[in-house]
């Protein structure tokens, strides 16, 4: 089984699952490893945020479970940090001043609103809500390093009016081959999300002809995630993964110890 790398427990604002649960799960699948990437988000723009965690008490209290699970299943800590240019500094301080495994970055809150919410598609066609989110991510992965991994590429899909029934890489290609270009350059990778098979899309967050093309331009970083908040959802369609990538060029995958990518063969 993959080794998963990103998935939440009861830390994250929009899960209930306990952290022992999520590990618990991973073990019985049979993973080797396993990394709990919980939000870190700054820009609901809502006084109430309850996507922000408390770094002093949270890797302690996660730490705890690396150690007792360490004869059963390597149990990394990571996040995975709400990318937001105007919240550069404080995010770039924050990925460096914790021992941290893995470091997601995605783009959620785009002009303030979340896709998730069907507000996020009001007012505008679908394809310019698509390329609206295309374009803000492409301005944060140029500005921003505080990462390893960009998650989900287009997560926006998942919650279009008509999902990806209009959608192509090809339709918005001259957005996301810079995104995909400027991670190559500065050493970071991509996230094969499994996310949007969960969702019904047929595919994973990026579609494969993304996934693809990242490896046609020199992308080799690739890590695998389900996106779990519950523990059914663990390693979600991982067993299609293999010959999925396969078919995109890859050979190898990625987990990350201490922020390093180690790469492993398919």
């Amino acid at each position: 089984m993959l080794s998963d790398f990103h998935l939440h427990t009861s830390f994250s604002a929009d899960s209930d699952t306990p952290v022992r649960d999520q590990i618990e799960r991973a073990i019985a699948l049979g993973m080797r490893e396993m990394c709990i990437t919980d939000h870190h988000d700054y820009d609901s723009r809502k006084p109430d945020n309850d996507f922000l965690l408390d770094f002093s008490k949270y890797l302690p209290y996660m730490n705890g479970f690396r150690h007792e699970y360490r004869h059963r299943i390597r149990v990394n800590v990571g996040v995975e940090l709400g990318l937001q240019i105007h919240e550069k500094e404080t995010l770039e301080q924050l990925a460096s001043a914790h021992d941290f495994d893995f470091i997601i970055g995605s783009s959620h809150f785009v002009d303030g609103l979340d896709p998730y919410f069907p507000e996020y598609f009001l007012g505008r066609p679908e394809q310019e809500s698509y390329e609206r989110y295309f374009q803000v991510t492409l301005d944060r992965v140029r500005t921003m390093d505080c990462f390893d991994v960009f998650g989900h590429l287009d997560y926006v899909v998942r919650y279009g009016p008509t999902t990806n029934e209009h959608y192509s890489y090809r339709g918005y290609h001259e957005l996301i081959d810079p995104i995909l270009t400027t991670l190559i350059e500065k050493g970071k990778g991509l996230e094969c999300n499994t996310g949007g098979l969960k969702y019904g899309l047929g595919h994973p967050n990026p579609h494969e002809d993304i996934l693809k093309r990242y490896r046609e331009l020199g992308g080799e970083i690739l890590t695998v995630g389900s996106d779990a908040h519950a523990p059914q959802h663990i390693g979600y369609d991982f067993h299609l993964l293999p010959e999925l990538l396969k078919s995109c060029g890859f050979r190898y995958y990625t987990v990350f110890h201490d922020r390093k990518p180690e790469f492993i063969r398919l």
